[in-house]
């Protein structure tokens, strides 16, 4: 039995991290941190772990020596206090934007100043399983991922890997959970509510994870509009490709790719009512869903996905990333089915 402990837990992540080490077979969940909720049982602000958990949180300042330390920071304050939480754990995921980039200057360009701690960025696994499993093996710190960035990187990878891809335009539906806890003036609910709202159509900073994963050439753009969900992403992408395919052909290629992983279901049914991937249907669960359909042509396709932006885009990647690192059973923790309806 490991202890793990949260910093940043009044968050959205911060409480579906607490939801998901909660269950987990081998964690004990240390300390949850707030500094604005110190002293109040977690329950008061994650009410799901009513009569489930009695944590309180404490203030950052009374954070122990634990074995994994989960960060749920801000953005741009986890790299400022790195070799602080550096030496209270053996093993640490920053669930931030601070160490997902590999490079300085790509930090530097996509989010407008310099890194503040460049030295730690090599030291940091890209915490995407599905693409780096074997260095996450190794490490002993891993990055979180952007949500928007998981969806587009699974979708689309088999397709760059087979030289497939002459050109994608993704548009991502997302809910609202994907704006963080804290109220802004974007999600107040009189204007948040029935929304169908483009705020990102070129230039999302998750751009940079998914050139990193897929290629600094990667022929693709995706924009990102705001609806009336609360979690989720549902990606379609238009996607033209260079050799014309039968509908046999991708499915092959797809699950080539993706039989064997845990986390990432097929979906192209002809029966039924759900017979593409949908937001609702993994919402609470660290499924990826992916499916597509091809036009007669054989050349346009369109590739449908969707993950929960809060498990599969934030803390359930961070708990698969964990059970690697720390050679548990990758699935341990993260087998919920979701509900439905």
């Amino acid at each position: 039995m490991i202890r793990a402990s949260i910093v940043g837990g009044s968050g959205y992540t911060g409480g579906e991290l607490l939801r998901l080490l909660h269950f987990h077979p081998n964690v004990e969940i240390a300390q949850i941190t707030s500094r604005e909720h110190a002293g109040r049982y977690v329950y008061i602000v994650h009410p799901n772990m009513r009569n489930i958990s009695r944590l309180q949180f404490v203030h950052p300042d009374a954070l122990e020596p634990c074995d994994v330390l989960f960060l749920c920071l801000p953005h741009g304050q986890t790299a400022s206090q790195i070799d602080r939480f550096a030496s209270l754990a053996s093993y640490i995921i920053d669930l931030s934007a601070d160490f997902r980039l590999d490079d300085p200057a790509s930090y530097e360009r996509w989010y407008g100043h310099a890194h503040p701690a460049p030295e730690w960025l090599p030291r940091f696994v890209y915490g995407l399983p599905e693409r780096n499993r074997e260095q996450l093996r190794r490490a002993h710190y891993a990055s979180g991922v952007g949500c928007n960035a998981t969806i587009v990187n699974l979708a689309l990878y088999p397709l760059i890997q087979a030289q497939l891809l002459d050109r994608a335009y993704a548009e991502l539906k997302v809910g609202s959970s994907e704006g963080g806890a804290r109220a802004t003036h974007a999600s107040h609910h009189p204007v948040r509510s029935g929304a169908v709202r483009t705020y990102r159509p070129v230039g999302h900073r998750h751009l940079a994870e998914v050139q990193m994963m897929l290629g600094e050439d990667a022929p693709m753009h995706f924009s990102v509009t705001a609806i009336e969900m609360v979690r989720g992403i549902h990606l379609l992408a238009h996607v033209e490709l260079i050799e014309p395919q039968t509908s046999r052909d991708l499915w092959r290629l797809y699950r080539e790719h993706y039989n064997n992983e845990p986390f990432i279901r097929l979906v192209n049914s002809c029966m039924g009512l759900h017979r593409y991937p949908e937001p609702r249907i993994v919402a609470g669960t660290n499924y990826c869903d992916i499916g597509f359909e091809l036009d007669a042509d054989g050349r346009h396709a369109i590739i449908i996905a969707a993950i929960d932006n809060l498990s599969k885009g934030a803390a359930g990647s961070a708990v698969q990333c964990m059970n690697l690192m720390l050679s548990f059973d990758e699935s341990a923790g993260l087998s919920f089915s979701g509900i439905y309806p």
